[in-house]
């Protein structure tokens, strides 16, 4: 990955490296990417910088660069108190991607040596597909938009935090498999020839 944009953070915004993951550590069968996240001194402002790696199909990444025309923002976290209230955002015609169940049953999850407790009904977040991810602090909920625009480019982010600042790290592969999930419904995740170029099934 190129490091110009993550200098450029750190020169002119005093941001800080925050976290990385490499296309070794997310990926799916078909395609992969490269993130660099920035924070400002706080960290209560979180910039990834992501950028597509080459796999067997053509990645959501690319298929976002293509659509927007260049590097851009992809998607905006919108924090809220109390996360059920996409209800009122689906009665609206808001449509969310299709998300797996939250990774807990009994509302509580261990976090190293910590029993992080989730308050929520968690019957209520599995029923709303909205996921849950822990740190030894705390946890956040967080549910993502289908794209809100006639391209495949920005969607949303409903975010609640619990004493959590991260920005859903271990939800980050699941998150990415469902844009590839909405993409491959786009008919847009096809297979790339030799050259690097796309060819539809």
């Amino acid at each position: 990955m190129d490091p110009s944009w993550q200098r450029w953070y750190q020169k002119n915004l005093l941001f800080h490296r925050f976290w990385s993951v490499d296309d070794k550590q997310l990926h799916t069968a078909f395609s992969a990417l490269r993130s660099i996240v920035v924070a400002n001194y706080e960290e209560t402002i979180k910039m990834p910088i992501n950028e597509p790696a080459l796999g067997k199909k053509k990645s959501q990444i690319q298929e976002y660069v293509d659509y927007y025309g260049g590097p851009g923002v992809q998607h905006i976290a919108l924090n809220t108190s109390d996360v059920t209230t996409i209800i009122e955002f689906e009665e609206e015609g808001m449509e969310f991607m299709s998300r797996s169940p939250p990774p807990t049953t009994n509302n509580s999850e261990e976090a190293g040596n910590v029993k992080i407790k989730v308050k929520e009904n968690i019957d209520k977040l599995q029923e709303l597909k909205i996921l849950v991810d822990f740190d030894e602090k705390g946890y956040l909920l967080q549910i993502f938009t289908k794209p809100v625009q006639d391209r495949p480019t920005v969607f949303l982010e409903v975010i609640q935090r619990h004493n959590h600042q991260g920005f859903g790290a271990g939800n980050f592969k699941s998150l990415f498999e469902a844009i590839e999930a909405d993409q491959d419904a786009r008919g847009n995740l096809t297979v790339l020839t030799p050259s690097g170029e796309s060819e539809f099934m």
